[in-house]
């Protein structure tokens, strides 16, 4: 099977079919999850701008898992706190 473009190819009776791939949640990277976690262990104080992690910080900023408060600094949102439980605790 070969990924194509958010597509899988399936050789199916001798041919390659594309499936559209569809996902509920989507994935985290590890470098992401990790970020997750720092930031939720940062509490009320948040991860400023200008760390190594920004960039994952803006991803899960623009999947609702973190946002940007008047101090500046990225916060972990109830969606965030919420997938860090299921994701990286391993909670119900």
């Amino acid at each position: 099977m070969d990924r194509i473009a958010g597509r899988l190819a399936v050789a199916q009776c001798g041919r390659i079919t594309d499936i559209h791939l569809m996902w509920n949640e989507p994935y985290l990277e590890t470098c992401c999850r990790s970020a997750l976690h720092r930031l939720s262990l940062s509490g009320r104080h948040g991860r400023p701008h200008g760390l190594k992690d920004e960039p994952c910080l803006e991803r899960l900023t623009r999947k609702g898992l973190a946002c940007v408060a008047e101090d500046g600094c990225f916060h972990i949102t109830q969606e965030g706190e919420a997938r860090h439980r299921s994701e990286i605790l391993k909670q119900a």
